[in-house]
């Protein structure tokens, strides 16, 4: 594709996050700064490192510290979006990718809450995230 024309396709995404309402923003949003990962859908693609998202992200609001690592993997600390459209995006992906594992009454994200998570990022994202995933499967095997 000629670059003119990536140029304006970015621009109309932009423009268009903008101006619908805030679930088309937060649709967008995935669409221009997470799908190229996770795939459209949420899949990712686990073997070459990606997770899914799909029926997973609800699991991870069930054990301490998965609340904020979530919010705070780089994908979404550096996607250039700010607090207010995270949290947007983040209270719009959770119930469309993981509704069926989401706890109940599970507390939207807010603007100071991502403000503060930005604050606090863990530094070994994969060790942190598989320190979740045992803690996950220990309280599993608990059961």
């Amino acid at each position: 594709m000629k670059p003119v024309l990536l140029c304006c396709m970015a621009l109309v995404l932009t423009v268009s996050a903008r101006a619908g309402s805030p679930e088309a923003q937060a649709r967008l949003q995935y669409l221009q700064h997470c799908m190229g990962c996770h795939l459209e859908d949420g899949s990712g693609a686990p073997e070459r490192g990606v997770p899914s998202m799909r029926g997973q992200l609800g699991r991870f609001l069930s054990v301490p510290g998965g609340r904020e690592f979530i919010a705070q993997v780089p994908g979404v600390m550096n996607s250039g979006l700010s607090d207010a459209d995270i949290a947007r995006l983040m209270n719009w992906l959770l119930p469309r990718l993981s509704a069926e594992t989401l706890p109940a009454g599970t507390a939207p994200y807010t603007e100071a809450e991502i403000a503060r998570l930005r604050t606090t990022r863990p530094l070994d994202v994969p060790a942190a995230r598989q320190a979740l995933v045992d803690l996950l499967q220990t309280r599993a095997a608990a059961r």
